[in-house]
């Protein structure tokens, strides 16, 4: 089964984790530099387990050695944007953090492929494939499908008689003002 880990144990990580499981898409590891919240989540799932009947496991880490051999890396540590803050305050905040998590991921998975998810999600993804120095087309950000899922959502919050196959939606550009 695949190896999958999950960088930052927030609720977009633990939402990630869970929707592994429930995919059987691999074996999680979920790891926070809160411990206590990585192990925590990790044992709500695999309690989940017997319900939902998924195959793939998952353990809580703040150890990048429990990662070692990941197929994947899906990225969303970092913090959030506060009221006040820009994207540039959030780039020189989040961009330590990623770049800690390029070194380990590059030190434990130099083979892996890096899903990053962390705001603003067009520079992170651009730091992580310079620090990691993977090949391109193994260093993904996820911001565009982001957008057009919210936009599609808002479309269809507006007519009750829409259904989601008849929703299609493109949003292109950085995450931001001039996006289109």
């Amino acid at each position: 089964m695949n190896k999958i880990s999950i960088i930052g144990a927030g609720q977009v990580g633990g939402t990630c984790a869970l929707y592994c499981l429930q995919k059987n898409l691999g074996n999680v590891v979920l790891l926070d530099v809160d411990e206590g919240i990585a192990k925590g989540k990790a044992l709500d799932l695999m309690q989940a387990r017997p319900i939902f009947g998924f195959k793939a496991t998952i353990v809580g880490t703040n150890n990048y050695a429990d990662t070692a051999n990941s197929d994947l890396y899906i990225v969303t540590a970092g913090l959030a944007r506060k009221p006040g803050m820009d994207r540039l305050d959030l780039l020189k905040k989040n961009a330590d953090i990623i770049s800690g998590c390029a070194e380990n991921i590059k030190k434990y998975s130099p083979k892996s492929i890096v899903l990053v998810v962390s705001n603003p999600v067009d520079v992170m993804t651009y730091l992580m494939w310079k620090k990691t120095g993977f090949p391109s087309e193994r260093v993904i950000g996820q911001a565009g499908v982001l957008d057009s899922a919210r936009m599609a959502a808002f479309i269809l919050m507006t007519d009750p008689e829409l259904e989601i196959p008849e929703v299609h939606t493109m949003v292109l550009g950085g995450h931001g003002d001039t996006m289109v």
